[in-house]
């Protein structure tokens, strides 16, 4: 069955390991690059750092680190492992199928392209799984959110299919772990133009997801935490 196939390993007879490896890591360097452009241009780190300062200023008392220990363990619970700053059920669900099978699909797919790349490699099947696992987990969350969630705009006078700078990043998102999806199927059943066909999408909204850093939210998820903490 396909989702217990490694389908970087089946594009290795196709593709060389080295283009595999070397596009994995370029989407690396671009988020890294584009969180960095990102946080120096919105000045991100500024505010944060003033708002830091400010804080200790205005405080009523010094807190002892294991007071610090105590926010810190309360804000990975509830902000980052939870999202239990979304008070509607529906966008929490949504937001932690998304996060959640993200996390899945991208460490799965560093460990499949450098540590099981050809097809000679015994890949583990919890690698495939969890890999096909995590693209739908984003797909349903981003589906749900697209079409139940985002949608309730009425209220505010807008049209439900209006396209804003902030909707890249989901709907790259939805469409890398979708046409990663069927990429998977079809060269598994060894349907290559349609492989084809996928392959090329995958490769061209994973570009736009990973590269569209500076201009999506995607930088978002690395700093927001810490402001939580603050």
């Amino acid at each position: 069955m396909f989702i217990t196939e490694n389908p970087f390993s089946l594009l290795s007879e196709t593709l060389p390991v080295s283009f595999i490896q070397a596009y994995v890591i370029l989407m690396f360097v671009l988020v890294v690059g584009g969180t960095i452009i990102d946080v120096v241009h919105k000045k991100s780190a500024e505010y944060f750092f003033q708002n830091a300062e400010r804080a200790k200023k205005n405080a009523k008392r010094q807190l002892s680190a294991g007071d610090k220990s105590s926010v810190l363990v309360k804000t990975i619970a509830e902000d980052v492992l939870t999202s239990g700053e979304f008070c509607n059920p529906n966008r929490r669900m949504s937001h932690l199928l998304g996060m959640y099978g993200f996390i899945f699909f991208v460490l799965s797919t560093a460990v499949m392209v450098f540590s099981y790349p050809t097809a000679g490699d015994a890949t583990p099947v919890l690698w495939p799984l969890l890999w096909h696992l995590g693209a739908a987990m984003v797909v349903f969350g981003g589906a749900w959110f697209w079409f139940f969630i985002r949608v309730d705009v009425s209220a505010e006078g807008h049209a439900w299919n209006r396209l804003v700078r902030a909707d890249l990043f989901i709907l790259s998102l939805l469409a890398t772990t979708a046409t990663g999806l069927l990429w998977s199927f079809f060269q598994s059943v060894q349907s290559q133009p349609w492989a084809t066909l996928f392959l090329a999408l995958f490769i061209v909204s994973s570009a736009v997801l990973f590269g569209g850093v500076l201009w999506s939210k995607f930088a978002h998820m690395f700093f927001k935490p810490a402001a939580a903490y603050q």
